[in-house]
């Protein structure tokens, strides 16, 4: 007997390091890779709920998981070098892509976002997402730190040209998150406080400017924001409802596939930006804070592994990534609670979507590939 458990112990101790073996061999983090799929496997289970038992809507995203893990295997061993040397080319390709999108673009519910490919359609916005902060890295690389007011100004430029072209497509949400991405790797690199308080009045002074140019829908965002009952059957009605759905859930939720304000279709957009809601009112206060741990545990190995990177280029776009996807998290999970106002921004890993999923995993694909070539990189 004592035999039988010795030698049970010792297949499992080779199965794990069989395991490690194979992961570092891909270049990836076994941690961390293990909190995107639980993540991902959470995210499938409520969206087979919040889509009404639809089971091609959840057999969809399964197939963009895959898209997204081949995209991550394929970054995580990629030399950080090359990584480095074609953020330029990267940057200005999506640029030009953008471009394209505003003269000649797909457009969809009112926006023009895509670009087809025969039967390929993607929206080269999500391209900025990891080319931005990679170009913002590149820049910084071997310059100076923390940055000077003429650097911080050409990185102003870089971070708001595809930024104001996403806006205008209109796209605020993934506009938001470009700009937030690059922002961070300016962050990183370590700012004065009288330069932060600087960039924070200008920032306020652009925010107030732009409300001019805004699209109506959007300028009634922010004020249904500030007072949702002033249209409650209107522009406060995503609100009203996410609010009511997650409140009603209480601690213990519900139950998986009993919630009245999903299921009975008060809820708009369930299964994209407010099915963090669902999550509340099914699960209740219990599975939203399995949820979070699940994303905490995430941004916290991400961080643990940029703070390992040993160059300037792969800190920044390191430590970038993982706290865009902490952005990701807070804006998605602000705005279904009210804190925020309604911008379109996807619950990252759960919510229903296409090349999202893809910049995620990419992201997380190029953060292992910076972690894992530590030790091979040169200057």
């Amino acid at each position: 007997m004592i035999y039988e458990e010795v030698s049970s112990e010792s297949r499992t101790r080779r199965t794990l390091t069989g395991a490690a073996r194979v992961l570092s061999a891909l270049r990836m983090d076994g941690p961390l890779v293990i909190g995107l799929a639980l993540t991902a496997a959470y995210g499938l289970v409520v969206l087979y709920s919040a889509s009404a038992e639809n089971l091609s809507m959840v057999l969809r995203t399964g197939m963009r998981l895959v898209l997204g893990t081949a995209a991550l295997l394929a970054l995580a061993r990629v030399s950080p070098n090359f990584l480095r040397r074609i953020a330029p080319w990267l940057y200005f390709a999506g640029v030009l892509l953008l471009l394209v999108v505003a003269a000649a673009g797909h457009v969809r519910l009112g926006a023009q976002r895509w670009l087809s490919l025969g039967p390929i359609r993607f929206q080269p916005s999500e391209i900025m997402k990891i080319a931005v902060p990679m170009m913002c890295a590149w820049y910084l690389h071997e310059r100076p730190l923390p940055p000077r007011w003429p650097n911080l100004l050409l990185l102003g430029a870089i971070i708001l040209v595809p930024a104001v072209l996403v806006a205008k497509e209109p796209d605020l949400g993934t506009a938001a998150l470009i700009a937030a991405a690059g922002a961070l790797v300016v962050f990183l690199a370590g700012l004065r406080v009288r330069v932060i308080v600087g960039l924070i009045l200008i920032g306020v002074a652009a925010g107030w400017f732009g409300l001019r140019f805004m699209h109506g829908y959007q300028r009634q965002r922010l004020l249904t924001f500030l007072n949702p009952q002033s249209d409650p059957l209107g522009a406060g009605y995503h609100i009203i409802q996410s609010q009511i759905a997650i409140g009603s859930g209480g601690v213990f939720g519900k139950g998986w596939m009993n919630g009245s304000q999903a299921q009975l279709d008060f809820l708009p957009e369930r299964t994209t930006d407010f099915i963090f809601a669902v999550i509340g009112e099914e699960f209740g206060l219990l599975g939203l804070a399995v949820l979070l741990l699940l994303y905490a545990f995430v941004i916290g190995r991400a961080l643990f592994l940029a703070v390992q990177t040993p160059d300037t280029f792969s800190r920044l776009l390191a430590g970038s990534l993982a706290l865009t996807f902490f952005v990701y998290v807070f804006i998605n999970a602000g705005m279904v609670t009210g804190l925020l106002p309604v911008v379109g921004v996807p619950l990252p890993l759960v919510s229903y979507g296409g090349s999202s999923v893809v910049t995620v995993l990419a992201g997380f694909g190029i953060l292992m590939s910076l972690h894992a070539h530590r030790k091979l990189m040169g200057s």
